[in-house]
């Protein structure tokens, strides 16, 4: 069975084609709070940034990466939020030198979420998170710490076809951090 094409938002009560299934972060959060008030060319002296890392005065390491939400109902189907983590420098710099390359027998690395996902109804930077490297230079996988966080527990037990809707809706109608 697949994800249904068509639905209809509750809010304004238009049909739409498609969900989005990936929703991005282009930036941690520390390096949002950390660039404000600085001149560009401060950031550019201080700061490494690209799409899937983010180093900030050689002391504070990121890496993107993937959160996977199976979809209940769709067994070959996820929800996936582009994430950033905050990683050790040594776990930082193994994740590098493994980039390219088959990371298997290495990781996972251990990490802090350092992307407010607004969602949810608690807070998620913060969260303690597992990091694994993928091959053929995927995105790492983002493995949540088991908690009772409602974000963890999507991750562990899947997320509905209607939270979706939700979040596409929230998409739709504001204008938050996130990309689709």
């Amino acid at each position: 069975m697949d994800i249904p094409h068509q639905w209809t938002c509750t809010c304004c009560g238009k049909t739409y084609t498609g969900l989005p299934l990936d929703c991005g972060f282009l930036f941690p959060d520390y390096y949002l709070e950390w660039k404000s008030g600085l001149s560009a060319e401060e950031v550019k002296q201080r700061c490494l940034v690209n799409e899937d890392i983010c180093v900030i005065d050689e002391k504070f390491y990121f890496v993107r990466g993937v959160i996977e939400l199976p979809v209940l109902g769709f067994a070959n189907d996820s929800f996936r939020w582009g994430a950033w983590v905050s990683v050790s420098e040594k776990s930082f710099k193994e994740m590098m030198d493994l980039w390219d390359v088959d990371p298997a027998g290495h990781g996972p690395y251990f990490g802090w979420l350092n992307t407010e996902i607004t969602f949810y109804n608690k807070p998620t930077s913060s969260l303690k998170t597992n990091v694994h490297l993928r091959k053929n230079n995927q995105r790492p996988s983002i493995e949540l710490e088991p908690t009772s966080h409602p974000l963890a527990l999507e991750q562990r037990h899947g997320i509905t076809i209607e939270r979706i809707q939700e979040i596409a809706m929230a998409l739709l109608h504001k204008s938050p951090e996130a990309q689709s």
